[in-house]
């Protein structure tokens, strides 16, 4: 097993890390020797990551610093670095060795103090690998502010710093920051791919593993919840059920109801085990005694986290909202591919029922303003419109088709 595996779908994107992660160790080599560097090498101080959403971004991040920490022995025998089993690849890949910083964010931002913490990070040299790797997922969600702290960093790099964000796009990154990273376009992974790796890696029933990678169509990370969580899959069913009870008025308000309601639900579930070991731990930080009044002066520390963790759990729900409305505009997807008798293949077969019903009572451009009212939501709640409001107008627009 190398550091690649978990990288599907993606032979371009790995060839360029592989290649690269071997001249970064050429380089170290060379500058532990005294030789002259290769004006020509592969490896360079800053790189962006962009695709879509479960393409694999952060897997090939984290492969990538974990090929830069290897400490194989079989390197000096022409090895390609990324063994996967060493100390430096195995610590890097679970989050845990000293110079490999994996930020990533559970707020709605990523703000100046967090990013001027890491900028000062990135000046230290390694302290028992061969880089010092700071790997960014959620780069997209750095402030403006944030992106100007970053920009110092990434054009007056450290010597052994290597800086990986993480984006869906170009264009959610500031131009002065990606004019100064080599970038490599992820695309989203082939359905069977993924599919093999849930059975390979999760030890998913093959059957099942099929079937949410065809689901999620390609989309790894939810393909894995689907395949392992039974409450991401009756989540799922109650959303694919939305466009048969919008036949009226009161059906479109109480579908609206159910799915902020089961967002909220998802939210405080996911958060509320965090939330208790945070409050815990700060507490005993703080010399906070088990069912004792708090010391003075650590009023501030309790309020910054209460208000941290609300943050959180508004990004949760706003997170499980748009994977329900993602799921909807794949349905009216599959829709629009009967109507008009496309060729490409049903995402939603567990629900063909329903797709056909809908797509026999429906017109293709009925189906595309159905599509436009979903990514209408969508736009709304990024625009910080309450959620149920959205979510009402866009049900109210899936009745009228």
């Amino acid at each position: 097993m190398t550091v690649w595996d978990d990288l599907v779908g993606q032979i371009r994107v790995q060839e360029q890390l592989a290649a690269a992660a071997k001249d970064a160790d050429a380089l170290v080599t060379a500058v532990s020797d005294g030789k002259p560097l290769d004006q020509g090498s592969k490896m360079t101080h800053a790189w962006l990551f962009t695709g879509p959403p479960g393409s694999g971004r952060s897997t090939a991040a984290r492969a990538f610093a974990a090929a830069l920490q290897c400490t194989s022995p079989d390197r000096a025998l022409g090895g390609a670095p990324g063994c996967g089993f060493c100390d430096g690849c195995h610590t890097s890949l679970i989050g845990t060795h000293a110079d490999v910083q994996i930020i990533r964010t559970d707020l709605l931002s990523i703000g100046v103090k967090e990013t001027r913490d890491l900028v000062r990070r990135a000046q230290l040299s390694p302290a028992v690998g061969r880089w010092q790797v700071i790997v960014m997922e959620d780069a997209d969600r750095l402030t403006e502010g944030a992106g100007n702290v970053l920009l110092k960093a990434v054009e007056e790099p450290a010597p052994r710093t290597v800086w990986m964000l993480c984006a869906p796009s170009l264009e959610d990154v500031l131009p002065t920051i990606r004019s100064r990273c080599r970038h490599l376009t992820l695309s989203t992974p082939p359905v069977e791919a993924v599919a093999d790796v849930l059975i390979r890696r999760d030890g998913v029933d093959p059957e099942r593993a099929h079937s949410a990678a065809r689901a999620t169509q390609g989309h790894i990370g939810r393909a894995r919840r689907l395949a392992t969580d039974e409450r991401a899959r009756a989540r799922r069913a109650a959303v694919l059920k939305v466009p048969l009870r919008v036949a009226d008025v009161g059906g479109c308000l109480k579908a609206a109801q159910e799915l902020i309601d089961t967002a909220t639900d998802d939210a405080k579930q996911m958060a509320e085990e965090a939330d208790v070991k945070e409050t815990e731990d700060l507490k005993a930080a703080l010399g906070g005694v088990a069912g004792g009044r708090m010391p003075r002066g650590t009023a501030g520390a309790m309020k910054e986290l209460e208000d941290k963790q609300k943050r959180r759990k508004t990004r949760t729900q706003r997170d499980s909202l748009d994977l329900a409305l993602t799921e909807l505009t794949g349905f009216y997807r599959d829709v629009l591919a009967l109507q008009l008798g496309s060729r490409i293949a049903i995402a939603n077969v567990d629900v063909q029922d329903s797709l056909d019903r809908i797509a026999e009572s429906s017109t293709p451009a009925q189906t595309l303003r159905r599509i436009e009212s979903v990514i209408a939501c969508r736009d709304a709640m990024d625009r910080n419109v309450a959620p149920l409001l959205a979510v009402e107008a866009m049900t109210m627009a899936l009745r009228a088709g």
